[in-house]
């Protein structure tokens, strides 16, 4: 078993995983840190930027997200900081917009941790960026994914490769 695996978050790798751009010049992301990451396992921290979006989505897994600062709004619920929100394990919920100051969370996976969202959930989304002027843009291919995970781009939006893999 081989004991507790302690990381303090600052050593792990942050990952920007979806990135939107405003008309006015704007962008926005969600940095992420994938902090243990299993077959059956995800525990992740990420930081929202004022005003980002995501898309209603799920994950393989059972899934948990606490909101450490900031708020957010999932689907039409206000969740500032100290909110617990939990999703069974096929189920979607969103969309996901960040509070005026962003927001930091901690997640949970209980499962292999890959998100999925319907076609209907995408066309949803990009309709809320359009009607708020803003748009998705491409983010670094993610590095370092565990062998175990199935290869090719598992991120919700563009993706460009960065030079030697960096």
């Amino acid at each position: 078993m081989g004991g507790p695996r302690i990381k303090h978050v600052d050593d792990v790798e942050v990952h920007e995983v979806v990135r939107i751009e405003f008309d006015d010049g704007r962008s926005a992301s969600i940095h992420e840190r994938f902090i243990e990451h299993l077959p059956n396992f995800l525990s992740f921290y990420n930081r929202w930027d004022p005003g980002m979006m995501q898309r209603k989505h799920g994950h393989q897994g059972h899934h948990m997200v606490f909101i450490l600062s900031g708020e957010m709004w999932v689907g039409d619920r206000h969740c500032p900081q100290g909110t617990h929100i939990f999703l069974m394990h096929g189920d979607t919920f969103g969309p996901w917009i960040a509070g005026p100051e962003g927001c930091e969370t901690l997640g949970v996976v209980a499962g292999e941790g890959s998100s999925f969202a319907s076609p209907e959930d995408d066309e949803a989304y990009l309709a809320l960026l359009g009607e708020r002027g803003a748009r998705r843009a491409a983010v670094p291919a993610l590095k370092n994914r565990p062998a175990f995970l199935p290869r090719g781009n598992p991120l919700p939006g563009p993706v460009f490769d960065t030079p030697n893999g960096s």
